[in-house]
């Protein structure tokens, strides 16, 4: 709170600007592993093996594609957001509201909700609190976090968090390999990790799958087909790490592009772990707590975990079972400190799509002060929608929390890695074939999404009688998603009129080295120059109708309303109005800086 400057766009939700790879790198790994993964990827570890790792190694390709295919364009374009990077690269600002408003629906549907069902369940198993307690707790600390200190004190934090958690988390997988005699004892006691109640009509439910230890499987396996993992996980994958706000807006806030570059290199190289750390630590949690762990009787799960699978509980029981009372206390803030990382990653990148992208199509000209409240603000209904969305999180995917998230996210991200890659790669889409194929990719995957949610799957051992459409797997409806936005896409743009010169300068990877002058860039400057000659004097005092203040008369406001002004890092006097302007023409001659995307070879 003190060494950050939290009253300007750029310094609240950019960081100013000056980030450097080692932050960059642990603040993205830190950000994406949220207590979701230590419940959900270690829960899909103990009913399924290590299939589920393969998302981690995806991720590791995927990351190096952002950072040197798509982050030299946004940084080229000079933008704040990716929406607002769209807006640069096809004019008009419809498409820019809309993936501001489905980006926040899918942090909602897909992180928030998740991370605080996943932390209260480790709370609820080591602490014993309800569930909506332990939510609201979580809320209350990580948003006073979040909306005090900015995305500069967000990714401090998320740095001492990914060394706590990968120090913690290698604690508890070393201490379990020893508990089950070595790494050379895991497939054979894993294998025999079955209950000893079993209902006559699950017996295959208990076992463990012969292809536990396979990341890419079959065809038609019901966790990992390998066609549909490659080409049909790989675009959502796009999405969240090359045109997802929360990931970018780390790799944004770099000082140059080679420190952005170094953040994304560093990210990859970490994403190794969670197989070690994560993964492998839930399927030694079935083996050492067979009973509990990987029920399959209603009854049995329901006494232990109440819910119908208990392979959720896998990483708190192993922690519970295994670490002496110092280390309870040590993972514990492992587990939190992921969860809050998480949170406040989300709750920053949502507050900066609102406050950038979509606040400014009501009030256009919105002063820095407002723009900082209504930022803030803004966190507080993210929450309230969040915590709407937890009790339907309790009854999808059986259990497998992990597969969820990405059962939802192939409903919405296909489209928008579609639109996100074709404006990067081919010159020729425009924004009539941008916007309609994501209407029209929306409309197909809203679709799909509302009959699963009606169609719920069957728990295992139970006749499942969802029509067959209901049955295509997720990641083979993600392929289908992306292509049909492809092809649309380029049709449109085809039979349309072609983009505009100015449009293409510095918003494709072809053109990401384009010095010309674009018009737009011109107009806006000359409207800011405007605006701030017509309404401030020499020393920075309204003179357009209004009365100038001596400095000694400025108002006194009430001791409660300093504080919270000071808490939130808003100013209000003129004074402090006019550093603010200062300080706003620092960041966008910083901004004019770190856009220069040439790089010295060393």
């Amino acid at each position: 709170m003190r060494k950050s400057d939290r009253s300007t766009v750029s310094g609240y939700f950019l960081a100013g600007r000056w980030m450097t790879w080692l932050p960059v790198g642990a603040s993205v790994f830190a950000s994406n592993i949220g207590s979701e993964h230590f419940i959900g990827l270690a829960g899909s570890g103990a009913s399924s093996g290590i299939s589920v790792a393969a998302f981690e190694i995806n991720a590791l390709l995927i990351l190096q594609l952002c950072g040197w295919v798509f982050l030299p364009v946004f940084i080229a374009s000079k933008v704040n957001t990716l929406p607002g990077y769209i807006s640069k690269r096809f004019g008009g600002t419809r498409i820019q509201t809309y993936l501001a408003v489905l980006s926040m629906l899918l942090y909602i549907f897909t992180k928030i909700s998740v991370n605080l069902f996943s932390g209260a369940i480790f709370i609820q198993q080591t602490i014993g609190w309800n569930l909506y307690l332990s939510i609201v707790i979580l809320l209350a600390v990580t948003s006073i976090c979040t909306i005090t200190g900015g995305l500069t004190a967000v990714m401090f934090t998320e740095t001492a968090q990914a060394l706590i958690m990968i120090l913690g988390a290698g604690t508890v997988s070393v201490m379990g390999l020893i508990e089950i005699g070595g790494f050379g004892n895991l497939y054979s006691k894993y294998m025999q990790a079955v209950p000893s109640k079993v209902p006559p009509n699950m017996t295959q439910c208990a076992q463990p799958k012969n292809d536990s230890f396979l990341m890419l499987r079959s065809l038609s396996d019901h966790d990992l087909p390998w066609l549909g993992f490659l080409m049909g996980q790989t675009p959502a994958s796009i999405w969240y790490w090359c045109a997802d706000q929360m990931m970018v807006q780390r790799l944004l806030a770099a000082k140059s592009l080679s420190h952005a570059q170094g953040g994304a290199l560093l990210a990859g190289y970490l994403k190794v772990l969670p197989l070690f750390l994560i993964v492998i630590p839930g399927m030694i949690s079935r083996i050492l707590y067979t009973e509990e762990v990987a029920c399959v009787d209603p009854e049995v799960c329901m006494a232990y975990c109440n819910s119908l699978s208990c392979t959720n509980t896998a990483y708190p029981r192993l922690v519970l079972g295994l670490m002496p009372s110092p280390l309870k206390g040590l993972l514990m803030s492992v587990m939190l400190a992921a969860l809050m990382s998480d949170l406040s990653s989300i709750f920053n990148s949502s507050s900066t799509l609102f406050t950038c992208d979509v606040w400014p199509r009501f009030r256009k000209r919105a002063s820095q002060v407002e723009l900082m409240i209504v930022g803030r603000a803004f966190v507080l209904v993210m929450i309230a929608i969040s915590i709407a969305w937890v009790p339907i999180i309790q009854e999808m995917q059986n259990g497998q929390l992990y597969l969820y998230i990405q059962d939802a996210a192939s409903n919405l991200a296909p489209p928008i890695a579609a639109v996100y890659i074709m404006a990067v790669i081919f010159k020729r889409v425009n924004e009539p074939g941008a916007f309609w194929s994501l209407m029209i990719g929306l409309l197909i995957g809203l679709t799909r999404m509302i009959v699963t949610l009606f169609y719920m799957e069957p728990s295992c051992g139970q006749e499942d009688l969802r029509p067959a459409v209901v049955k295509i797997h997720y990641m083979y409806f993600a392929i289908f998603l992306f292509w049909v936005t492809v092809a649309i896409c380029i049709v449109i743009s085809l039979f349309t009129e072609a983009p505009k010169d100015y449009l293409l300068v510095r918003t494709t990877y072809w053109t990401r080295f384009d010095d010309s002058i674009r018009v737009d860039e011109t107009e806006e400057e000359e409207k800011k120059k405007k605006e701030t000659n017509g309404t401030t004097g020499v020393n920075g005092n309204h003179i357009e109708g209004l009365s100038i203040e001596p400095e000694l008369k400025k108002p006194q406001h009430s001791l409660l309303r300093r504080f919270a002004t000071w808490f939130c890092g808003i100013k209000s006097t003129a004074s402090e109005s006019a550093d603010d302007d200062d300080k706003a023409a620092t960041s966008h001659e910083t901004l004019a800086n770190i856009s220069s995307i040439e790089q010295n070879p060393k």
